[in-house]
């Protein structure tokens, strides 16, 4: 039997929508985050803060390997530190097409992501 991960992550809609995306011109995306997904299950934080933010949120690069140009050509995954047991993964974006994140695209995926939750809650 599999061990429990010590945290929960969870994807948002946003993240889904863009990993979606991107996954029909990048085919290997899964599996290149896939190991950033475990590591945040055992508990690593990873990447750089987000000044400006009210919310404990980071910036991680991640390889691409469908292109050779390393990280910083790669993936930028944005998460969300919701709980000390959950993690929210807010988007994802290739830095070859999107230069930044706006801190307002950040806080307006974690309300959307709230709204969504406490929806599910209520009964839905």
């Amino acid at each position: 039997m599999a061990d429990q991960p010590l945290i929960q992550v969870e994807a948002s809609l946003t993240f889904n929508r863009n990993l979606r995306a991107l996954s029909k011109k990048y085919r290997n995306i899964k599996n290149d985050i896939q190991p950033v997904i475990e590591q945040l299950q055992r508990g690593e934080l990873l990447g750089d803060q987000i000044p400006g933010i009210r919310y404990t949120v980071f910036k991680l690069r991640v390889r691409n390997s469908d292109t050779q140009k390393g990280k910083s050509g790669g993936y930028r995954l944005i998460y969300y530190v919701k709980t000390v047991t959950g993690i929210i993964l807010l988007t994802i974006y290739a830095k070859s097409e999107q230069a930044d994140i706006e801190t307002e695209e950040i806080r307006s995926a974690i309300s959307e992501y709230e709204r969504r939750s406490s929806e599910d809650k209520g009964g839905t």
